[in-house]
């Protein structure tokens, strides 16, 4: 696994540049999220499980509530304009709003969006 480091207004970012396996499960979100030793993980969408983006599994919760019990932040960078579960723009919505957990379709603009 590889990392790009980056200054932030919410303190060092880590954005993964590379994986060598997806992210299956809140485990392996643990593990990347220590490795990344940074105050906000960036992940893209295709780092993670398709399995994230349905709710009913719960893995979206999970790794969210992790971010927020450890004092960090995560954004998923990828185009989540055409989500066509209800509850999942409503999920996206919500964790947007907080700032703790953001999905963006840019770097840059969710970076900004951290809080």
């Amino acid at each position: 696994m590889q990392f790009e480091k980056r200054d932030s207004p919410v303190g060092t970012v880590a954005v993964v540049t590379m994986l060598t396996n997806r992210i299956e499960d809140t485990g392996d979100f643990l593990d990347v999220l220590a490795s990344g030793a940074s105050d906000a993980l960036v992940l893209k969408v295709e780092h993670l499980n398709p399995a994230f983006f349905d709710l009913k599994t719960g893995i979206a919760g999970d790794m969210l509530q992790k971010v927020s019990t450890y004092g960090k932040r995560l954004l998923i960078v990828g185009d989540f304009d055409d989500v066509e579960s209800e509850a999942l723009r409503d999920f996206i919505r919500e964790s947007n709003r907080t700032g703790r957990g953001v999905f963006s379709n840019s770097l840059e603009t969710g970076i900004a969006a951290l809080r």
